[in-house]
């Protein structure tokens, strides 16, 4: 038999609780997430389950609740029939359509539509399959900023997960240099693993994605790739705030940031880190309870 811990919350806390989950490169990939809304009727009511090899542990019940702010919910342990609870966490997860993109996994048929760019993403363990409203909101930005004309020669990717942003850019950009970076290790065959099942050329140069891991800015290939005309940052805002004198020097004059993974109520001081740089907003999407930002340098030179 199995074990199960399980949460009641909000669905903003649930989706934030999994967001920090995959920022967490410390997690131990025994406990597999997963998290549903209970009743359609009661959209605002989110469960998340934590499944375990083992009965939990007092460790094992402080990891779950270290992903929520504040007082987290309370866990309920149950014992369950062994199975693939990989596989189960995974199950309904419906292919979605943002901007022009078509973002399917391996267990649903692209879109036959015209004009779509289809995406295989497993929902594996590394985020950013696009189903997060972040990574939905992110395919619309950078869809809305290639029909208004932008047209980046560098692209980064940082805080890359699944590869999905860099894939994206680089079909929207065809002759852009792409580089995907993240700070956690299990994402790099992930990205290269869906680079080749999505048929996206991989290297250093024009019209491929290359990917490193990389703690924020600090890597040989990101300091050289820059100064960047684009950079797309899907993260916490604890973190965008504190990257963005980094993120700020990396981009190019008149160059764009396309900032995410911030909840609305956090938008006023990630705004003001990158205005206090040269970053004006310039266009901005919200989902639920997050919001999606474009940001340009007002170059003064």
């Amino acid at each position: 038999m199995n074990w199960k811990l399980s949460a009641i919350a909000s669905k903003a806390h649930i989706e934030e609780a999994l967001y920090r989950r995959d920022e967490n490169i410390g997690w131990d990939e025994h406990i597999v997430l997963a998290g549903f809304e209970v009743d359609p009727d009661e959209p605002d009511c989110w469960q998340l389950d934590a499944y375990l090899e083992n009965k939990p542990t007092e460790s094992d019940r402080k990891a779950v609740r270290s992903l929520f702010e504040g007082k987290p919910p309370r866990l309920v342990a149950e014992e369950i029939p062994e199975t693939d609870w990989v596989s189960v966490s995974q199950r309904g997860v419906e292919p979605i359509r943002a901007g022009r993109f078509h973002v399917h996994t391996p267990d649903h048929s692209p879109s036959k539509d015209r004009g779509v760019r289809n995406f295989c993403i497993p929902a594996a363990q590394a985020f950013g399959t696009g189903h997060h409203e972040t990574t939905a909101g992110c395919l619309i930005m950078l869809d809305a900023m290639r029909r208004q004309g932008v047209n980046p020669r560098h692209v980064a990717d940082i805080g890359t997960g699944t590869g999905l942003l860099a894939f994206a850019a680089l079909e929207l950009w065809p002759y852009a240099v792409v580089t995907a970076s993240d700070n956690d290790p299990v994402c790099e065959p992930a990205v290269l693993d869906n680079a080749r099942r999505n048929n996206v050329r991989l290297g250093t140069g024009h019209s491929e994605v290359t990917m490193v891991i990389a703690d924020g800015m600090n890597h040989p290939l990101l300091q050289s790739a820059a100064p960047f005309d684009l950079l797309i940052a899907n993260i916490l805002a604890g973190p965008l705030i504190e990257m963005a004198e980094d993120f700020s020097q990396a981009v190019a004059p008149r160059g764009h940031i396309v900032l995410s993974g911030l909840l609305t109520r956090q938008e006023a001081a990630v705004r003001s880190a990158y205005r206090r740089r040269g970053f004006r907003l310039h266009r901005r999407l919200s989902s639920g309870d997050w919001s999606i930002l474009w940001l340009k340098h007002r170059f003064t030179g």
